[in-house]
C-alpha cells in the first residue's frame, strides 16, 4: 500500500476568481468540457451523499445526464437512495477529476423532474438498460448472480420483440437545485485554491476558502 505514504505534488497552476464565470453552472459545464478533453474515464461520474431515514449519510456513484438549471440523474425510485430522498431531499454530489488536480462539490436539495421528462431521457438509454430498469428490484438483497440473470432474462422474454420498452413507473430523474457549488484545484505544498459559489436571493456570491 505504497499511496499512504505517498505525497503528490498537485502542481502550480492558480485558480484565481479572475478565472470564473459569473454563473457557477456555466463554470462546472467549462470544466466538465476540459474533463472530457483531457480525457477523464466517465467524466460525469459523481458520488452522491444522502441522509438516510436513521439520519445517517450514505453514498454512491451515479452519473450525470443532464446539466440546466441543476444536475440531472436518474434511478429507481425504490432504490436505499430514492427512499432517502423521499424522507430528505438534501444532497452533497462530488465531481473528483484526480488526474487533472480538479473537484466540484456541490450542495443543494434533489426533486423528481417531471414524468414526461423521465420519460423522454428513458427512451434515449440502451435497450439492455432499459430491461435492467424492470428486472432489478435496486437495493434489495437477491440470493445469488444466476438469481439477478433470470430476472434479466424473464423481463428480455416480457419486452421481446421490437417494440419500445416502456419506463417503468418507479423509475425516473432527479434534478439536484444548488445552494453552493465549490471549485476546487490542487496547489503545491497543499495551498490548494478554493473557490466558492453561494446562491443568495440576489444572485450569486463568491468567496474564496483557506485550504
Amino acid at each position: 500500500m505504497d499511496s499512504l505514504s505517498r505525497h503528490e505534488d498537485y502542481g502550480s497552476i492558480p485558480l484565481h476568481e479572475s478565472h470564473m464565470v459569473a454563473d457557477p453552472l456555466a463554470q462546472f459545464a467549462e470544466w466538465l468540457t476540459e474533463a472530457e478533453a483531457f480525457p477523464i474515464y466517465e467524466p460525469n461520474a459523481f458520488v452522491l451523499g444522502t441522509i438516510d431515514d436513521d439520519g445517517r449519510p450514505t453514498a454512491r456513484t451515479v452519473l450525470l445526464k443532464g446539466l440546466d438549471e441543476g444536475f440531472l440523474f436518474a434511478t429507481n425510485y425504490l432504490s436505499r437512495k430514492g427512499h432517502a430522498l423521499d424522507g430528505d431531499n438534501h444532497v452533497t454530489a462530488v465531481f473528483g477529476w484526480y488526474a487533472m488536480h480538479r473537484q466540484v462539490i456541490i450542495e443543494g436539495s434533489a426533486t423528481k423532474v417531471s414524468p414526461e421528462e423521465s420519460t423522454d431521457y428513458f427512451a434515449s438509454r440502451p435497450r439492455g438498460s432499459q430491461v435492467a430498469a424492470w428486472a432489478s428490484e435496486q437495493s434489495k438483497p437477491i440470493d445469488s448472480r444466476d438469481a439477478l440473470e433470470q430476472q434479466f432474462a424473464d423481463a428480455e422474454q416480457r419486452f421481446a420483440g421490437d417494440g419500445e420498452v416502456p419506463r417503468p413507473p418507479h423509475w425516473g430523474g432527479y434534478r439536484i437545485v444548488p445552494t453552493r457549488i465549490e471549485f476546487w484545484k490542487g496547489r503545491s505544498n497543499r495551498m490548494h485554491d478554493r473557490i466558492v459559489y453561494l446562491r443568495t436571493p440576489d444572485g450569486w456570491t463568491v468567496e474564496r476558502l483557506q485550504p
